[in-house]
């Protein structure tokens, strides 16, 4: 490739990922006013079954920036409480309504919707710049600190330099594969199938969190239509196709709590979506001049929907550490590694319980399963558990609070 084809940018931030996470952070540190660029290797934010819950915590923080009305005018469902069947009673596993906060109830948004309306929310900043069609294909170095990436787009081959590279790029991040950075796995032993089904006007208001009685089957209301999710052993999706769509949807219609002639929707295995299932955290999150935050520093099981919620709290933590440095043209690593200090705690909580709740429901035998619905049934009934997992899905286990100085910049 010629010279003449590469195109040289400069910025101050370069973020790879147009997710939760680098558009929180990129509109964040726009907002402070600081120059960022933002790579997003799709060309729109159109997909299916992404993470579209929008806890309580996240709310808070729209309402902080003074964007919480808008972004509810966009629309979607909101559950107060999630729900779980356990021999055909409908039980309350967690409560949003007691949390200190303004909005007490998860907002179920489809992920796109919420991605533009960052994204326009960003643009409206002289210093935000979003790149679509544009993948990092290497991270350039000098002295031994990143400076910048190389992107391939559809204008051709990109030299971005920068003071610091993010990595939002989700838990195959191609910026923590290039840096090298190293993590620990915990494994997972399921993998979730989404589908979509048509609602019917008669339907119960069965809300997220209902399950069937193998408890493996989870209903989302999505408005028009159901998004349904069925958990599996990890790794048995090439089997269930082997044995044909017929068999599965017999296995569907035994979780499901509505009638099998629903699922004759699903004509073909294009309807069905594996999300394979791995829980890891990076060992480091940082190096000169490159960190990762998100999903590339800490890939989250789907329990609780917690994965974009905290992945937005890692991008207010980052923007509350890096302006000073930033502003100042003096970042260090130590002050990346203060990112990772700081959210290291709420992402070892979480991941524990998630690997906690896993490992329970790993064992095949009935009494396993009947183990698991008793202690279902025991929070359910219990007066304060619902409430303190209200909490812990609906807030996590610390909340970030935009700096004064990201707060004054939007005034």
């Amino acid at each position: 490739m010629s010279d003449e084809s590469i195109r040289t940018l400069s910025t101050t931030c370069c973020i790879s990922g147009g997710g939760p996470a680098g558009l929180m952070l990129g509109y964040l540190l726009a907002r402070a006013g600081i120059e960022v660029i933002v790579l997003e290797k799709h060309a729109d934010f159109l997909r299916d079954f992404r993470g579209d819950t929008i806890h309580p915590s996240t709310l808070e923080l729209m309402h902080q920036l003074g964007l919480l009305d808008e972004l509810l005018q966009i629309p979607h469902q909101r559950a107060e409480r999630l729900h779980a069947e356990i021999a055909g009673q409908s039980l309350t596993l967690a409560d949003f309504t007691r949390l200190p906060v303004r909005c007490k109830f998860i907002a179920f948004m489809p992920q796109w919707n919420f991605l533009n309306f960052l994204a326009d929310k960003a643009r409206q900043w002289p210093c935000f710049r979003l790149i679509q069609s544009a993948k990092v294909c290497q991270l350039l170095s000098e002295n031994g600190r990143v400076c910048g990436v190389q992107a391939s787009s559809t204008e051709g081959s990109l030299h971005i330099r920068a003071q610091l590279v993010i990595g939002t790029d989700g838990r195959h991040s191609t910026v923590r594969r290039l840096a090298a950075l190293t993590s620990r796995s915990f494994g997972a032993p399921r993998d979730v199938l989404w589908m979509k089904l048509a609602k019917h006007p008669d339907d119960p208001g069965w809300s997220m969190g209902h399950t069937g009685p193998r408890q493996n089957f989870i209903m989302i209301d999505r408005g028009d239509y159901w998004q349904c999710g069925y958990s599996i052993e990890k790794g048995s999706f090439d089997s269930l196709k082997q044995a044909g769509l017929e068999k599965f949807l017999l296995k569907i219609a035994d979780a499901a709590p509505f009638e099998a002639e629903r699922l004759q929707t699903l004509t073909d295995w294009d309807c069905v979506r594996l999300l394979s299932i791995r829980i890891d955290r990076l060992e480091r999150w940082a190096k000169p001049g490159v960190l990762c935050i998100g999903d590339a520093a800490h890939a989250m099981s789907p329990i609780g929907g917690v994965g974009v919620n905290l992945a937005i709290q890692d991008a207010v933590a980052t923007a509350n550490i890096i302006v000073p440095p930033l502003r100042r043209h003096s970042l260090t690593l130590q002050d990346l590694l203060r990112v990772q200090k700081r959210r290291s705690f709420p992402t070892w909580a979480t991941q524990y319980l998630q690997i906690k709740m896993t490992r329970r429901r790993q064992g095949r035998n009935a009494r396993r399963r009947s183990s698991n619905a008793t202690l279902m049934t025991r929070v359910a009934n219990s007066r304060w558990l619902p409430l303190l997992f209200g909490r812990i899905i609906g807030l996590g286990f610390r909340r970030e609070k935009p700096a004064h100085y990201l707060l004054r910049a939007g005034k």
